[in-house]
């Protein structure tokens, strides 16, 4: 006969070893999952250092085999590992990069059946999870008509948060394609501009922290998602919008069973050091495909920034060759009209020239067949797998090293099998792949190697077309660094060191640049893309500077590490990014207030001499030398608009 203090014990005991299975924790135990089911329905909530970053928040999935929202058990066996994995990627903030996590397989089952499992990865400040669906009678398929998958921040939360916009609107109905502005510091409650937001999206937690919340892994198996921003705090996953790519294609995924979803991720941190430095998005992805060559990570010109459609033609773009030539580039980029207004035969031509200087070529082109009404060309090229791969075949026949695709304009499914397309055959023929007028990149640097950026921001030719975007060049850069440059390469085309955005610098016609020229080299480190176009010009070589030509000169595009060392959306950025044994601190203020900081450099060691550029009230800018002391700390001044960069 058992006693009923003994029973007691075993119900205690067994309360407790079922509590324990419901929890994840980081390898260093301070960042904690808690999986439960509430009457029927599954939740998870996440702390960092027991405070509370995320409420209890729905978990599950709606499909048309099931419902896995509501009327679910846990399972009582949880399946744990640990992972501990090494991977080197060039173009990534991180060149080396060691992920360590602890791993749960929180298993389901409704009316006695296996549903889904639920995936955690937890690692020191980073969370990941993902949905295993389970065959459902005789159903090897399913369409997931909705995600159920939360997020509920505590009250008093505030936001940083990019609307998404709505479909088929804006230049030749190509949006929406992650161009639209930031809200800085604003109250929950609110659903952008009626279509929820745009990832990667960005959240202080009272006087906790931070919470950037994105997704990663998203390739032809799934659709990009949103976030839905509800009631109370709650910001739930959204599939696409009904209209993007002209109504064309299903809102709703598609997955054979058994089948997986991508990864949402939540990076947690007290400071903005962890969001900055994350690597989450590549940490929980695998290369999909061989390269079939070794891809070469360049820097490059760019003549449309400064000159736009009316001069992609060739004498235009053979002074830009030279041009790049004598910046010591190895790449320059032809953008839209070529196809008509230089032609394939003059192509071939500068390819060669090119070559014969040591400066490869990239060619425009536009994604469409049924999805935007943009008119420049070439066009009805990279929509059709059997045109796209005898185009690709002609461009590795003259030695083109890459292409910038642009206009994409959704994220449904069958969307993101276009960008995967485009990338499988371009490897086929040794091909790198810029997007632009698209969606954000999901971890795709890993999973498609020759990957080269993504715009999917309010990138510089917004420089060209408006004074406004001058006036707040400096608040976007401080954005951008901490929330859409942090999940993935950004192609914004920046750094310009003309005055005026025109093609003769001169003030009669276009808009005035308003950051100064050091602002500009510190871009060119913040700004993380491992090919880069510059918006610099020929006219820069005798009229820019001689140390701001030089320092683009030398500048890298790829990195092997990233340190956040202080900063604030929308205010101001201080980073320091390393290549090889060289460090290079970079700075910009966007307030009218001059800014001024002691920083604490570690990396640098006393004694060490260093590159200082500056720039007084006036944004006048100069080349000096500072001598680190012995406390490694040294006081920095930025101007409005200004910058700041040391180089050891």
């Amino acid at each position: 006969m058992i006693k009923s203090g003994n029973v007691l014990c075993f119900f205690l005991l067994s309360f407790f070893a079922l509590k324990a299975q419901s929890v994840v924790k980081s390898p260093d135990g301070k960042l904690m999952v808690s999986v439960a089911v509430n009457n029927g329905m599954p939740t998870y909530s996440v702390s960092y250092n027991a405070k509370t970053f995320l409420e209890q928040s729905p978990l599950g999935l709606k499909t048309n085999v099931g419902d896995f929202t509501s009327g679910l058990l846990l399972g009582d066996n949880v399946i744990q590992n640990k992972i501990d994995e090494t991977y080197e990627l060039a173009n990534i903030k991180q060149s080396k990069v060691h992920y360590v996590a602890n791993e749960a397989v929180f298993s389901f089952t409704k009316d006695g059946k296996a549903a889904i499992d639920v995936i955690f990865r937890v690692s020191n400040n980073n969370v990941g999870f993902k949905y295993k669906i389970h065959p459902q009678k005789e159903a090897r398929s399913c369409v997931v008509q909705e995600e159920a998958s939360g997020f509920s921040l505590p009250e008093g939360t505030t936001t940083f948060l990019c609307p998404q916009s709505k479909s088929m609107v804006g230049f030749a109905r190509t949006m929406p394609s992650y161009e639209t502005s930031y809200t800085l510091d604003a109250p929950m409650g609110k659903n952008g501009s009626g279509e929820g937001y745009t990832f990667p999206c960005l959240f202080k937690v009272n006087n906790t922290g931070w919470a950037l919340i994105s997704e990663t892994g998203v390739d032809s198996g799934y659709c990009a998602s949103r976030l839905i921003g509800k009631e109370k705090g709650l910001y739930t996953i959204g599939f696409p919008m009904i209209g993007e790519n002209n109504g064309n294609g299903t809102t709703a995924p598609g997955i054979p069973l058994m089948g997986e979803t991508p990864w949402r991720t939540i990076t947690i941190g007290e400071t903005l050091a962890p969001i900055v430095e994350t690597t989450i998005p590549f940490d929980l992805v695998k290369p999909k495909y061989e390269a079939s060559q070794k891809y070469n990570y360049t820097k490059g010109s760019w003549s449309w920034i400064m000159k736009m459609d009316s001069n992609t033609k060739f004498p235009v773009q053979k002074q830009y060759i030279d041009f790049s030539a004598a910046m010591g580039y190895e790449t320059i980029l032809i953008d839209a009209l070529w196809d008509t207004q230089i032609g394939k035969d003059k192509i071939a031509e500068l390819a060669q020239y090119g070559a014969n200087k040591g400066v490869g070529l990239y060619l425009w082109y536009n994604s469409n067949g049924y999805w935007n009404d943009a008119p420049q060309g070439p066009r009805g090229i990279m929509d059709n797998t059997i045109i796209r791969r005898k185009e690709m075949a002609w461009m590795k026949s003259i030695g083109v090293k890459g292409i910038k695709v642009d206009f994409f304009g959704g994220d449904k499914q069958v969307t993101m099998k276009l960008y995967e397309d485009i990338l499988a055959d371009a490897n086929d023929f040794g091909i790198m792949v810029i997007f632009h007028g698209c969606t954000l990149p999901r971890g795709w640097e890993r999973m498609y190697p020759n990957y080269a950026a993504s715009e999917a921001v309010l990138a510089s030719e917004n420089l060209y077309f408006g004074q406004g975007s001058c006036n707040n060049e400096a608040k976007n850069a401080s954005i951008h660094t901490f929330i859409r440059n942090v999940v993935g390469s950004m192609d914004f085309g920046g750094s310009a060191l003309n005055e005026f955005y025109n093609s003769e610098n001169t003030p009669n016609k276009g808009s005035k640049r308003m950051t100064s020229d050091v602002y500009a080299l510190a871009t060119a480190v913040l700004f993380q893309s491992g090919v880069q176009h510059f918006a610099l010009a020929p006219n820069n070589l005798t009229d820019a500077p001689d140390w701001a030509i030089n320092f683009m000169k030398e500048v890298p595009t790829t990195w092997d590490e990233v340190r956040y060392l202080d900063g604030y959306p929308g205010k101001y950025v201080v980073l320091a990014r390393r290549k090889g044994a060289k460090w290079y601190i970079a700075g910009v203020n966007a307030q009218k207030e001059t800014l001024k900081l002691k920083l604490k450099l570690p990396m640098i060691s006393a004694g060490s001499e260093l590159k200082q550029y500056t720039d007084d009230e006036q944004l006048i800018g100069k080349l000096s030398s500072i001598k680190m002391n012995k406390n490694q700390l040294v006081e920095i001044t930025i101007p409005c608009n200004g910058g700041v960069l040391m180089v050891n």
